[in-house]
């Protein structure tokens, strides 16, 4: 009840016309999965001949048992009194494993046939998210400024890509889902697959969005690898295998954001722009001030010009910096210096709110000046009529 391998160059030749049967599968392509060929009487006699070509997997089922299984391109002899050979490669623990329990489905099978299955790679599986989904943003991180830390921002986003899939396990796949059918076409398992590979797509999105990962959401189609080495670690297409299928190939095409998402992103940005045009201001406001600090002899027109440049900015300087000036409100005036004392004069606020500087005059100090009187004896300033020095009477 086993395969025994012929020799290719048999096929067609001489020794047809001794051949029971010739059982054989024309190419699968791109939408067959599984298909069962027999022969007219439900019977394989000894000495049939089976192919199996290139890309498919042959397995021999009698009253739903497993006879022989075979994953290796050839031409096989079918001889019941021998063993199983399992000429699986690859798939042969997988044959050896499911020998004695396979069943279909529970619904017995009468007869023999062979079960041809597609082990090539199903491509051009399309799959879009019909509802956005939510992804943790790092690329936009917003503080928190009662802990100062930070959060990544919440958007949601469309996904639209493609995805390739094989069958992985032809056993468990007859199991779980062909059961003991004629054949089983990819069309009967697309929208399953569909969701399922959203579903798993979703999980992922979750992970990339953690610290560990902080993908830019804009940057998920350039992730490809590593969405996939995500899945596959995570075993997030578990119910995938668990149908006896396996992804090969996962790929994003594309990522697009809803409406209130791309709103927030781009008052996010606006918002940092700003954030930086006035922080490089107040970078220039800073060394303006210790430039005119240290420069004694330019001071007061340092000063001017650090006026002019907060006035020609709307005043952000003063409202983003901390500097020695910002603390004063818009109703203070800073004090004046007195040019000939050294001092700030006393200043006083009218009640239109002008504040006007008193000060003595140069002028009223010269006439004071003038109107001293001095004894010509010995030059003592007098007050009165006598010099109170030497007595002597002072006109």
């Amino acid at each position: 009840m086993g395969l025994i391998k012929s020799m290719v160059e048999s096929v067609g030749g001489t020794l047809h016309d001794q051949w029971q049967d010739l059982i054989q599968c024309e190419d699968m392509g791109n939408t067959l999965l599984m298909k069962k060929v027999t022969t007219s009487t439900g019977q394989i006699s000894k000495g049939s001949r089976i192919i199996v070509a290139p890309g498919q997997m042959a397995v021999i089922i009698d009253s739903g048992t497993i006879l022989d299984a075979t994953a290796e391109s050839g031409v096989y002899e079918f001889d019941q009194s021998s063993s199983p050979s399992f000429f699986g490669g690859q798939f042969g623990a997988v044959f050896k494993e499911m020998w004695q329990r396979f069943k279909y489905n529970g619904t017995p099978a009468k007869g023999q046939a062979v079960y041809y299955f597609n082990t090539t790679e199903i491509l051009g599986n399309k799959f879009g998210t019909a509802t956005p989904i939510i992804f943790q943003d790092w690329s936009h991180p917003i503080p928190n400024q009662m802990t100062g830390t930070y959060a990544p921002m919440r958007v949601e986003v469309r996904c639209y890509g493609t995805y390739t899939f094989s069958v992985g396990d032809p056993v468990t796949f007859m199991e779980q889902v062909a059961g003991a059918t004629d054949e089983y076409r990819v069309d009967q398992i697309t929208d399953q697959m569909r969701a399922e590979v959203i579903g798993a797509f979703q999980n992922v999105l979750n992970e990339l969005g953690t610290v560990v990962h902080k993908v830019p959401v804009m940057e998920l189609p350039s992730h490809t690898d590593e969405i996939k080495k995500i899945m596959d670690e995570k075993v997030f297409d578990a119910p995938i295998r668990e149908r006896g299928l396996q992804l090969r190939g996962f790929v994003v095409e594309s990522v697009s954001l809803d409406e209130e998402s791309s709103k927030k992103i781009d008052n996010y940005e606006l918002s940092s722009n700003t954030m930086m045009q006035q922080g490089t201001l107040v970078g220039s406001y800073a060394n303006a001030v210790q430039d005119a600090a240290n420069n004694a002899n330019g001071a007061g027109q340092g000063f001017m010009g650090l006026g002019m440049m907060n006035m020609a900015s709307g005043g952000m300087i003063g409202g983003a910096s901390n500097t020695p000036f910002s603390g004063q409100t818009k109703n203070q005036s800073m004090p004046t210096m007195d040019p000939y004392q050294g001092q700030p004069a006393q200043t006083t606020s009218s009640t239109e709110g002008v504040s006007k500087t008193s000060k003595e005059q140069p002028e009223h100090a010269t006439n004071e000046l003038a109107k001293a009187k001095f004894c010509s004896n010995c030059g003592n300033e007098v007050t009165g009529n006598f010099c109170s020095n030497c007595g002597v009477k002072v006109n």
